[in-house]
């Protein structure tokens, strides 16, 4: 392993030239909420202005560069990100990774989200300025051709996703003897959502309208009603991981999660009421095999 070993130029199976001898990567790194009224211009979006002298210089894209032998895609982002324009490894959370492939060669572009837009500066020799861009305006600057390409896809997933998972109705769903031991089942459900939400996901629904291919790291909450919500005070802790516990209904919860979280939501239940309500307060709505196919045994 050795460190800029990634440093120099390969062409394509399409006969493009490009920079990285392992592939590259950027961070799309973005702060808001997309669906906020309040703003209407969207989230805010960080992007580097190249200096004339650099490849396509005087145009705007993403923090990024070539990955070295050892690194994978987002420790790459964030060490060209961290390098380029000063941005510190934890202020940002990942939520993707977008795979750009021109065969025997690939650009990845991690998205990464923050609460809100942070200091950055210029700090290499490339950078002749860093700044945080109203989504709105993006298309209307000169952009790397690279960005310019993918930006309407790559827009699409400046939101943050959340999977509403329906713990009785997925729990009953498999007949291992659930009934036996509610508590129990809800305690493996939520651990195994767990570790899928550290997993990601290859393949989201096409009903979440997300850039393909990509790896993608959703929120997760599940929620617990009846005898399971005692499985609540030992559940897994993980920041992407909320197990919400019913105080009554618990798909009036669902349909209340479903109409007030923000971004992209997708319920996993099989009740046809459920769906009905989630689907008309905006959200996607798919069944307990769907989740059931993808978690860890």
């Amino acid at each position: 392993m050795a460190s800029r070993d990634g440093n120099g130029w390969v062409r394509c199976s399409q006969g493009h030239r490009h920079w990285g001898l392992f592939g590259a990567a950027g961070l799309l790194a973005y702060a808001g909420d997309p669906g906020d009224p309040a703003d209407p211009a969207g989230p805010a979006v960080l992007l580097q202005h190249r200096n004339w002298w650099s490849h396509h210089g005087g145009t705007w894209g993403l923090p990024g560069g070539a990955a070295d032998s050892h690194e994978t895609p987002v420790q790459t982002a964030l060490r060209e990100a961290e390098e380029e324009c000063l941005v510190p490894p934890d202020a940002v959370t990942v939520r993707g990774i977008f795979t750009d492939d021109h065969g025997g060669w690939a650009y990845r572009t991690v998205f990464a989200s923050a609460p809100a837009p942070f200091k950055v500066f210029p700090d290499s020799d490339e950078t002749d300025e860093a700044r945080w861009v109203p989504e709105a305006e993006v298309s209307r600057l000169k952009l790397h051709p690279g960005l310019g390409e993918h930006w309407e896809s790559l827009r699409s997933g400046l939101a943050p996703v959340t999977i509403i998972v329906d713990a009785a109705n997925v729990v009953g769903s498999r007949p291992d003897g659930w009934w036996r031991d509610r508590p129990g089942a809800a305690r493996r459900l939520t651990t195994s959502v767990a570790a899928l939400a550290q997993q990601g996901l290859d393949a989201p629904p096409p009903s979440l309208t997300l850039p393909q291919p990509a790896q993608w790291f959703p929120d997760y909450a599940v929620v617990l009603e009846g005898q399971a919500k005692a499985a609540a005070d030992d559940a897994p802790q993980d920041p992407r991981l909320r197990v919400v516990t019913a105080p009554g209904s618990g798909d009036d919860t669902i349909a209340g999660l479903a109409a007030e979280t923000p971004g992209q939501r997708l319920v996993v239940t099989a009740d046809r009421e459920l769906r009905q309500r989630c689907q008309s307060a905006g959200a996607a709505v798919t069944g307990p095999g769907w989740l059931t196919g993808l978690l860890p045994q």
